[in-house]
């Protein structure tokens, strides 16, 4: 089922959570909501569901206005952060509750009941915890059954908000490779809200920034991290460092440095954006660069991260650096030292009081 959502305005008192808001979702897509806490993810799924009431806008089902339809006709599977299962209900009752649920007239037969959980028990691969109950349960597993209970009505959309923000680094990943595994069996149209970059670029088809209420940017993972539309999009998405200064023909003036890479034909004012990969270490004295100095050398696994504060023009600034921990260059770096940073790749863009992003 595609959906749509035409000019949606909702506010909680004085705070705009939707801002005019328009997006288009196709059928058997699976999106990413994602954005920082507060740019109204959460409150736009709701109101997709029926949860929420917009103050104006339309939701479109399949084409059809939706905006007044009750939540129980909606046909919406909704999965909540915190599982929301019921703790006196096993496993088993937990994923029938809503085809128990279903009016006399609709509502299948215990036989038809048994046999449609436990096959979306073997589909999340939990038929061997039906008669347990959630306290016996890991929180991996925990939401799996939400899930599974959520899929149970043959829901025409999934939702999922922060489906996995309560679990540990390890089972959040593990989860969310099977989700997009599952999503790839049932094709079922998908909408997930998240403030974790890595989940959105991992298991999304599109993704989509939010930012106060408003849409930043749309497009692939792919296309949203390597071409970002604006410096809100390049900022949240990854490690980046970043540098304020003018632009010219020669490149980015900041202070008495001048970073190349991505020089500009007009002058004014500017911000750029390198990332820690894209940003080398030079230890050769009267070398050209951004003056900075080591403030902590930290080896994680195959990667060395150099943290460095600005130095001169550029003091009170924090910058990153990403090296392979085989680089020889790392065993020459000590906290302390006084080096000069040059970035390879600069990606720049206006100030918001100029005109566009350069």
């Amino acid at each position: 089922m595609s959906i749509q959502v035409q000019n949606i305005q909702k506010a909680f008192g004085s705070f705009i959570a939707l801002d005019n808001l328009s997006l288009d979702f196709p059928a058997g897509e699976l999106v990413a909501l994602l954005g920082p806490s507060g740019c109204g993810k959460t409150t736009l799924l709701r109101v997709i569901a029926g949860l929420e009431q917009a103050d104006s806008g339309r939701v479109l089902l399949d084409g059809e206005d939706a905006s007044d339809t009750h939540v129980r006709e909606r046909q919406v599977g909704f999965v909540f952060q915190h599982y929301a299962l019921f703790r006196h209900m096993t496993v088993f009752d937990n994923v029938a509750f809503g085809l128990r649920m279903k009016p006399r007239g609709q509502r299948p037969s215990e036989a038809d009941i048994k046999r449609k959980v436990h096959e979306l028990l073997n589909l999340v691969q939990l038929d061997w915890l039906a008669d347990r109950f959630p306290a016996q349960l890991s929180g991996g597993q925990r939401q799996r059954i939400a899930l599974a209970r959520a899929l149970a009505v043959e829901p025409r959309v999934l939702l999922l908000d922060e489906p996995f923000g309560a679990l540990d680094a390890k089972v959040r990943k593990e989860l969310r490779r099977w989700l997009r595994r599952l999503h790839d069996e049932l094709h079922i149209t998908s909408i997930f809200v998240t403030h974790d970059q890595e989940e959105a670029l991992e298991v999304a088809d599109r993704v989509v920034l939010m930012n106060h209420g408003r849409v930043e940017q749309i497009g692939s993972p792919a296309e949203v991290y390597r071409q970002p539309a604006t410096p809100f999009v390049y900022g949240f998405l990854g490690a980046a460092n970043r540098f304020e200064g003018s632009s010219s023909a020669g490149g980015i003036a900041v202070g008495a440095s001048t970073l190349t890479g991505e020089a500009q034909p007009e002058h004014g004012q500017v911000v750029a954006f390198v990332r820690p990969h894209e940003l080398d270490i030079v230890l050769q004295p009267g070398a050209s660069g951004i003056p900075a100095r080591i403030s902590r050398v930290l080896t994680l696994g195959a990667l060395t991260r150099v943290e460095l504060e600005g130095q001169a023009d550029v003091s009170g600034q924090h910058f990153d650096v990403e090296l392979h921990a085989a680089n020889p260059l790392v065993a020459q770096l000590a906290a302390g030292q006084t080096v000069r940073l040059q970035p390879r790749q600069v990606r720049v863009f206006a100030q918001p009081d100029t005109a566009g992003a350069a």
